[in-house]
């Protein structure tokens, strides 16, 4: 083999390079889809609820979850700590401030969930309210935000290293699309409400879900043509075709009261949103807007191969437990619930003038789930 040759076969990838990238977009979409209808139901606490009772029933469709949702995010960082560390360092330390809001809120939110019921007065479980909302607000848009960077290009030198500030993550193609993922997330979440509750708050979730989906659609197809025609190909065109399908759909069969359809087909176009992104992206991990020859990329960002190779046993053998047990927790947690089905105020009558408990207890009752330990 002569030296271009040689020369040529470092650059390209391994196969587990590929594997690797191709995992870590698989665990990013299971945390968009799982984490994005959650993220949405918080936003709708403040946007669909009426009163504290429909506050609590939107809090418990999503309590025997939430936390289990985020597993999906500490797998997708860890996954790309150990398979491309330089990716991983360019990547929190370019994006250290809203990386950091991100976290700050997902800790708060937690708290906001096991904290909310734990007194009685009114003040204090309206700004544990408050603090949903927000926490699942700035998340949704803050991951959009920082996708659309990644795809678009950064400023990174010739070292790898991010030379930028934090105004020149705040463009255009940036902010739009953390507007896309904010609508999108809000829109799954309503179609989950609407699939996870029965009266009232269901009929509302339906029909918010309809104006909500339009929205998204028009936000998506800007976003998404706009990333196509930055760096697209066939294949990225194939998936941007595939999720404004399913978009559609979803909207068809929310409007025909179809909420398991719709709530799939949700899925289905977040899914195929962000495999866009990542087929975009590829071989890149993460582009230097300042000279394409400094592109971090699945072969000069990568861990070694004997890492990768072990990497890949282990997930091998973790990955089915882990989708079993999770699969087992939505199972359990399967059935419908509403406002008739919330079990009285531990604290005493109701603060919110509507005749039932105004706290965030759990819902109870023959077609309630299983009370979770520790759920709202």
């Amino acid at each position: 083999m002569n030296p271009v040759e040689l020369a040529q076969s470092a650059l390209e990838p391994h196969a587990l390079n590929i594997v690797w990238f191709s995992l870590i977009a698989v665990l990013w979409i299971g945390y968009f889809f799982l984490e994005g209808f959650d993220f949405g139901v918080g936003v709708l606490t403040r946007g669909l609820a009426r009163d504290r009772r429909e506050r609590r029933v939107l809090i418990n469709t999503i309590g025997p979850v939430w936390d289990g949702n985020e597993v999906w995010l500490l797998t997708a960082g860890g996954a790309t700590f150990a398979a491309f560390p330089e990716w991983y360092a360019t990547l929190f330390s370019g994006f250290y401030i809203p990386l950091l809001i991100i976290l700050i809120c997902l800790i708060v939110r937690g708290v906001a969930f096991e904290y909310r019921s734990k007194r009685p007065e009114e003040n204090w479980q309206r700004n544990w309210e408050h603090a949903i909302f927000w926490t699942s607000l700035l998340p949704a848009f803050l991951w959009g935000v920082a996708f659309a960077n990644i795809v678009r290009g950064v400023p990174i030198d010739a070292d790898g290293e991010y030379v930028g500030n934090l105004f020149d993550l705040l463009n255009g193609h940036a902010l739009l699309g953390g507007a896309v993922t904010l609508a999108l997330f809000t829109f799954h979440g309503a179609v989950f409400v609407a699939l996870k509750t029965v009266g009232d708050i269901r009929r509302r979730a339906r029909a918010l879900a309809g104006g909500l989906g339009a929205v998204t659609a028009v936000l998506a197809v800007i976003f998404l043509g706009w990333t196509q025609l930055g760096a697209g190909t066939a294949w990225s065109l194939l998936a941007m075709v595939i999720a404004a399908g399913a978009l559609v759909a979803a909207l068809v069969a929310n409007r025909a009261g179809r909420e398991g359809w719709a709530f799939g087909l949700s899925g289905v176009t977040i899914a195929a949103a962000v495999t866009m992104l990542f087929l975009t992206l590829y071989p890149a991990v993460m582009p230097s807007s300042l000279n394409a020859e400094w592109d971090l990329t699945v072969v000069n960002a990568s861990a070694t191969p004997y890492t990768l190779t072990i990497m890949t046993w282990v997930a091998a053998i973790a990955t089915p437990m882990v989708l079993l047990y999770q699969g087992w927790t939505y199972w359990v947690f399967r059935k419908r619930i509403g406002v008739q089905h919330l079990a009285p105020d531990p604290h005493g009558p109701a603060d919110d003038g509507t005749g039932g408990g105004g706290g965030t207890g759990d819902p109870s009752g023959p077609t309630a789930p299983a009370r979770k330990p520790g759920s709202p």
